[in-house]
This record gives C-alpha cells, structure tokens and sequence, in this order.
C-alpha cells in the first residue's frame, strides 16, 4: 500500500499508535499547552499545542480522551510523575497512559520549531496517525506524524521528492539530535569532504547547519537526522 504523505518526526515520545483528526490548542508556537486550552470537544482528537505542554495539560487530555498530545516540550518532573518512573535511556512507546504523546523539540520551556508548527497548521482538519514509540540507542527511532495528502502531487514533483528522499545534501532539512544544539532544526549548509578533529579528538565528517535562527553550526555528519515530508 503506498500514500502520499506529510510526515513528521519528533525528539520523544510516550504511548504508542492513535488516530485522530487534527486540533489546535494553542495559537502560536511560543504559548505554552496549558489543561484550560483543552475541552470535550477534543475527545478522540489529535490535539497541537505550541511551547511546553504541562502535566495537569497532560492529565485534563487524559481525563477528556483525547487521542493524542504533541507540543514543542515538556518538563522531566512532569514526564516523571505522569509515568510515575524516571524514563531514562530505554524504549518507549508500550506506555498505557491514556493517551500519546510526542515532543518535538526536547526537555523544557521550548516552543516548537516554526516549519513543525506551520506545517501542522496548514493540515489543521485532517485525520492524522501518530506513533510515540522512541528508541534513542542504536537503531533510533523516533515518535512521528503521518497525514495522508487529499490530493496527488504532480509527476515532476513526486519525482523530485523520491529523488531526494534519505539523501544528506546542501539545502535539506534536519534537525540536529546532539549536545549542544539537541533538537534544534535547519537545513545542510556546506559540507567538507575532509575529515575534522572534534573535541574528543576523534576524526569525523561534518557538515555546516544553517539553524533557523540564522545562526551556522559545524556538527558531525551522524549528529542530524533528515526531516522527511
């Protein structure tokens, strides 16, 4: 079976597969996701919200029923006591909590990225299925969002995106998923051929990411990932 799809991927997540239509919380990306912007009219939903989303926000999403919870970050105490452990280095996605939940920027108060939030704004109304499931080792996995596209896109157009799909090149979008710029996104700058000393010592390639601020960042190849869709 093959779609077209919008995909999006995020930095973690809790619950595994829900299905739902898209709904916004928040109006902009900077408002923090708080459990007053929720409501019964988002029972069975998949609910958008913008900067941290809080563990009474969590509990109140939990309490309506709402499908799913995505927003830019989330506080550890939160998290913690909302799965009533310390996540840690591990696999998730087998929580029963009620609900899914996916972050897409990374611990704290964290708006999320522009081109995430745009993006899920323009499919607003859409049905949509979401997958918190994250494995941080190796073989990484990360929570994602997939919408279906109403309409087909052209043939030139599809070409050009099979022809670019998984491929690191000048000018593709990624998100950069290490210390010290973890979960901040941007798009391939230039990328070296020689290898570079990094702070370990260690030889690596690199390439330059042009974060969304504007800002020009030099990281190991293997610390980004694409952002596909």
């Amino acid at each position: 079976i093959e779609s077209e799809v919008t995909f999006l991927q995020g930095i973690l997540g809790i619950g595994g597969e829900a299905f739902g239509t898209i709904s916004f919380a928040c109006e902009n990306k900077q408002q923090p996701f708080t459990d007053d912007l929720l409501d019964e009219s988002m029972q069975g939903k998949i609910v958008i919200g913008g900067a941290r989303m809080t563990g009474k926000a969590v509990s109140r999403g939990i309490e309506i029923g709402v499908a799913a919870m995505i927003s830019g970050g989330i506080d550890d105490e939160d998290l913690k006591e909302i799965l009533g452990y310390d996540l840690g280095v591990a696999v998730t996605g087998s929580e029963h909590i009620g609900t899914t939940l996916i972050i897409t920027e990374g611990f704290g108060d964290i708006a999320m990225a522009d081109r995430t939030f745009n993006l899920l704004k323009e499919r607003e109304g859409a049905k949509a299925a979401v997958n918190g499931t994250t494995q941080i080792r190796a073989g990484v996995l990360r929570p994602e969002i997939v919408i279906p596209l109403e309409h087909k896109t052209s043939p030139d157009n599809k070409t050009r995106q099979v022809n670019s799909a998984g491929i690191l090149e000048t000018g593709v979008p990624v998100r950069i998923i290490r210390d010290p710029y973890f979960g901040l996104l941007g798009e391939v700058g230039e990328m070296p051929t020689e290898l570079r000393t990094l702070e370990s010592g260690s030889l690596s390639r690199v390439l330059e990411v042009i974060l969304d601020s504007g800002e020009i960042v030099i990281v190991p190849r293997a610390n980004v990932e694409l952002i596909e869709g």
